[in-house]
């Protein structure tokens, strides 16, 4: 059955971990049968966006199985959004991806208001790291900006419950569950208040967590054979249109 990552990293981390070489990106997805997997670069999340997203652009030219987010600053939203274009032309970018914790700007401030509404013309998927109960401000934001598809990175952390409500309130949130602590039901829960399965996503947070955790999360949510390929990777290739520009 295909995989497709829609969550995973590239390049080194400021954690002690051994994690910054495009070798252990396709290490992983070979032991775990990823086919494709789409990555930020950790620098341009921890650090600087348009730096590291030009260092990714570089990697993506000779790895036809990664496709890459261009990484967002809303603290410096001009620039980005011309860094975001730029990445796109070069077929290799398939989204941008937010992270709301490092920049210091969350999901509810001005500043990603006006993040949004350059996504919303740009009209790329975002990969929204969420971390909160300010996930459940997703649906009147993008009840605003009708171009926009938002994947609740991590499912809302902690706050899993509020993110699957604001799934349902909206189809254009979708859900991707990895995470290091794997709470017990997070996906039953999400099924049993009417996400429906359109709204899917598989994500593994590799190379900070190994893909078998996530793996073993969707295996064990008692997915149909036909939902597990929904799931894992048909409901990517909808949302991404086929990666285009693979190679």
């Amino acid at each position: 059955m295909r995989i497709i990552d829609v969550h995973g990293h590239w390049g080194p981390w400021p954690f002690h971990l051994d994690v910054g070489n495009v070798a252990l990106n396709l290490e992983l997805m070979d032991r775990y049968g990823i086919e494709r997997q789409i990555v930020s670069a950790a620098e341009a999340v921890v650090y600087d966006a348009v730096a590291g997203n030009a260092k990714l652009a570089e990697v993506l030219v000779g790895q036809p199985r990664l496709h890459g987010y261009a990484v967002v600053n809303a603290n410096r939203l001009e620039r980005s959004a011309e860094d975001l274009r730029d990445c796109l032309s070069t077929g290799r970018f398939v989204g941008a991806k937010i992270h709301t914790t490092y920049p210091g700007v969350g999901i509810g401030s001005p500043l990603m208001a006006d993040t949004f509404d350059m996504l919303d013309e740009v009209g790329v998927p975002l990969l929204l790291h969420t971390w909160g109960t300010d996930v459940a401000l997703l649906p009147a934001m993008l009840a605003k900006r009708p171009g926009l598809k938002v994947i609740a990175g991590h499912a809302g952390g902690d706050a899993w419950r509020e993110a699957a409500h604001a799934a349902v309130e909206c189809d254009r949130i979708y859900l991707e569950h990895c995470r290091t602590v794997t709470d017990a039901g997070r996906i039953g829960f999400a099924r049993s208040v009417g996400v429906p399965m359109a709204q899917f996503l598989f994500g593994t947070d590799s190379t900070l967590i190994d893909p078998c955790i996530s793996l073993g999360v969707i295996r064990d949510a008692g997915f149909t054979e036909g939902e597990l390929e929904q799931v894992l990777s048909g409901n990517a290739d909808r949302l991404f249109r086929g990666f285009p520009g693979n190679g």
